[in-house]
């Protein structure tokens, strides 16, 4: 078995990586730590997991408990990882980190979107970025991985292929994405109350999203040329799930919908965690799994080339994602542990 030490296990993200941890053939999770909860068990903070983890107590974080695990989740706010994976190195076998600490290969963009600098500009080429589908080599042989923000992965997977085979610009892409109320974290605000939440639909981080420059910073990798993206993310009435509208402008002579759908057939094909489907993408057909599901269609009207994504966002935009990454780091079978079908109704 291999061991696991999971950092910051009380929210939603590390419930999730618990949950679909006590669902792999290898995974053996011997650390869970909370700072706000140490002391608790496991199933009083997550009664969902009860039956798994009926024993595990939440720990206080220490780096010294981590000696000798295979592989260490970070499932922290912003900011933190910063500060924990220096006293990590040495300590365990490989990091997964699902905050932006380590996403971004331009130091300066830290100061731009995140308002403060980069604590450990030195550390940042040391990290993997884990998006498989596209960077599966570069996972595979690292020791370190920061996996994508949620609303990064369903932009990214969308556009991929277009930009791959040359059927849109890289610049001038718009991107509306929605997403669950989940994906702004377990602790309480006002803006993500139920009674602030519950029957309404609004757009937040106008302009300045920090997911802006990761989504250009993915995309630039594909094109080969600097991608360009207007951003704008969307708070729906809905715990899970993240739904990615995308358009882009056609490059050349342009291209038709057939175009647009053989570019994404082609690119995922033999891909397991990526449905392309004719029909528009749904949040709920994507529910409790790892799978995204993409579609793409062209305008002759407008001229626009529209592609869409919509995935989970705990899962395959946080905790099944990494543990994608992991199983990649680890020489396990990528698909190990890891459901590709949604829960329905």
């Amino acid at each position: 078995m291999t061991s696991v030490g999971i950092v910051g296990a009380s929210g939603y993200t590390g419930a999730e990586l618990l949950r679909l941890c006590s669902q792999h053939p290898q995974l053996d999770v011997r650390l869970a730590t909370a700072d706000s909860q140490a002391g608790a068990r496991v199933a009083q903070v997550h009664p969902n997991l009860g039956s798994a983890f009926p024993a595990l107590t939440l720990a206080k974080f220490d780096a010294e408990s981590c000696d000798g695990l295979d592989v260490v989740f970070l499932a922290m706010p912003h900011g933190a990882s910063q500060d924990v994976v220096p006293d990590l190195a040495g300590r365990a076998g490989r990091i997964v980190d699902l905050a932006a600490d380590f996403r971004l290969e331009d130091p300066g963009s830290y100061r731009t979107w995140y308002g403060a600098e980069h604590a450990r500009p030195d550390l940042l080429g040391s990290f993997a970025y884990g998006l498989p589908e596209l960077f599966r080599a570069d996972i595979a042989g690292a020791a370190r991985v920061a996996a994508p923000g949620c609303y990064v992965t369903a932009a990214v997977l969308a556009l991929a292929p277009l930009l791959r085979c040359g059927l849109v610009e890289s610049s001038g892409i718009v991107v509306d994405a929605a997403s669950g109320v989940s994906g702004a974290g377990r602790s309480p605000k006002p803006a993500t109350a139920f009674c602030t939440v519950d029957e309404d639909f609004t757009a937040y981080g106008l302009l300045t999203h920090r997911h802006t420059p990761e989504i250009e910073q993915g995309l630039s990798r594909v094109a080969g040329s600097r991608a360009q993206v207007l951003f704008t993310p969307h708070l729906a009435p809905m715990n899970r799930g993240i739904l990615a509208t995308c358009y882009a402008r056609p490059s050349g002579s342009g291209a038709s919908t057939a175009d647009a759908m053989d570019a994404l057939r082609t690119t995922w094909r033999g891909e397991p965690f990526v449905v392309v489907t004719d029909g528009s993408p749904s949040t709920k057909a994507a529910l409790g799994s790892n799978a995204v599901h993409v579609t793409a269609m062209a305008d002759p009207r407008t001229g626009w080339v529209v592609a869409i994504a919509a995935l989970d966002n705990l899962v395959k935009g946080a905790s099944g994602q990494a543990i994608q990454c992991a199983n990649l780091m680890l020489g396990l079978p990528e698909t190990a542990g890891l459901p590709t079908v949604g829960v329905y109704p």
